[in-house]
């Protein structure tokens, strides 16, 4: 029925089983990785399962490929991408080679940036070879508990997924794996959400995590699309600002 499309295109369903729990007070998404959360906390010790900052979720030491630990609070301050990834899956291992020269060029920088790695690998033996190549940090993958909430807390349905967090520990991107595909110099960083992209094979993804409106114009060369930009940019921007007031994904 058409209400059962509606409720499909508003909490985006892309798979099926899928348990998403709402505030009914204010119809907020509380969670939407449901199946994680019962399968994780059975005795709903942790109910109503809201979201919970960052920073307690990662509270633990952390990993740098050369044994050495360090504690989640070392991100204090700095930009977060969270890279959920795994070495059986030939995107992620594509990714990972772009990823570790972006971290290098961003360090560079001078920028206060940190990479967090939360396999999904199939074996600790597994997860060692794939962070061997990773010049970053690593939840430890015998701590099963945090690898879950973080995946819980972001609602990840697939990898690989680089979620990118301001100092303060708040999503600016979950686009983080289009944005480094797209911008290979990190000139854009830390990738602020655009409200107008032009369409291209790597972010053509975005079609299915909401609405779209997508305009197609003649040619480049005529200086076309840029007035079509000119003409949307503040009718998108309206839109985003309108949702951000709300505290809701546009």
């Amino acid at each position: 029925s058409l209400l059962q499309l509606k409720l499909w295109n508003k909490y985006r369903v892309s798979n099926i089983p899928s348990l998403i729990f709402i505030d009914a007070s204010t119809g907020k998404v509380v969670c939407r990785n449901g199946l994680l959360v019962i399968r994780d906390d059975p005795e709903g010790l942790e109910f109503p399962w809201g979201p919970k900052p960052f920073s307690e979720v990662v509270a633990g030491p952390l990993l740098r490929n050369n044994g050495q630990t360090i504690d989640s609070s070392a991100l204090e301050g700095s930009h977060v991408g969270v890279y959920f990834s795994a070495h059986w899956c030939p995107p992620c291992r594509s990714l990972t080679r772009v990823l570790v020269e972006s971290y290098r060029k961003i360090k560079e920088a001078g920028q206060k940036f940190e990479i967090l790695f939360v396999s999904a690998d199939r074996s600790e033996d597994s997860f060692k070879q794939y962070f061997s190549e990773m010049p970053w940090l690593a939840v430890p993958y015998g701590d099963e508990a945090r690898r879950s909430r973080l995946n819980r807390l972001y609602g990840i349905q697939g990898i690989p997924t680089l979620i990118v967090l301001d100092s303060k520990g708040e999503v600016i991107t979950r686009q983080g794996r289009v944005e480094v595909l797209n911008d290979v110099e990190c000139r854009e960083f830390p990738w602020h959400p655009k409200p107008v992209l032009e369409l291209t094979d790597s972010n053509a993804v975005q079609l299915n995590e909401g609405p779209c409106l997508v305009l197609f114009v003649d040619s480049e060369d005529d200086g076309e699309s840029e007035a079509a930009k000119q003409l949307i940019q503040p009718i998108a921007e309206k839109i985003i600002a309108k949702y951000k007031a709300k505290e809701e994904e546009a």
